[in-house]
């Protein structure tokens, strides 16, 4: 079934599967898995609307995954939707990191454990970059929003500003900006 912009409407149980496989493979790096796998795989979102419900899930409490998936469920299906996204987002991942919390209460200190740890920790990192990269590549932001963006990952990453405190300070810029640039494409 589809909506009104012939893109495809999901099921409930499609909408568990499909975050169910995110939350799987995705694990440690949901945010890259799921744009792939719902803007390009799925087609159930544009890239742009993608953009703007993480924007919207990273300034809300809580995970940003979680809050994505309970935006776009409730938004094909409702509060059975939401449900549905949120316990395929959680549940298989739940019961992979209940069995390496053992597995790392038992092993923890060996050298070996902490080396795959802090590289598990680079390649996550690596991947919240990559996916900035392709989502600005793709939607091509305009000047001012780009500048938002940049004031945003300065703040919080050389004056390590509270994420509170970055939001507050640059939604007033950043609404301007978006104002200014879609007044120039009118």
């Amino acid at each position: 079934m589809s909506d009104t912009t012939g893109r495809p409407r999901p099921t409930v149980p499609a909408l568990f599967l499909t975050y169910l496989k995110i939350g799987l493979v995705g694990f440690g790096g949901v945010n890259a898995w799921a744009r792939r796998v719902l803007v390009e795989e799925r087609r159930w979102v544009t890239e742009q609307e993608y953009a703007e419900v993480l924007g919207l899930g990273q300034v809300l409490p809580g995970p940003n995954a979680l809050n994505v998936a309970i935006h776009l469920g409730e938004r094909f299906r409702g509060g059975p939707g939401a449900l549905a996204a949120s316990v395929g987002l959680f549940g298989g991942p739940l019961l992979v990191l209940l069995g390496l919390a053992m597995l790392h209460d038992a092993y923890g200190d060996l050298p070996m454990v902490r080396a795959v740890l802090a590289g598990t920790a680079a390649a996550a990192a690596g991947m919240i970059l990559g996916t900035a990269a392709k989502i600005t590549t793709n939607l091509k932001p305009a000047w001012p929003i780009l500048a938002v963006g940049c004031a945003a990952l300065l703040a919080g990453s050389v004056l390590r500003l509270p994420l509170p405190w970055i939001v507050l300070g640059l939604a007033p810029f950043g609404i301007l900006a978006a104002w200014w640039t879609m007044r120039g494409r009118a």
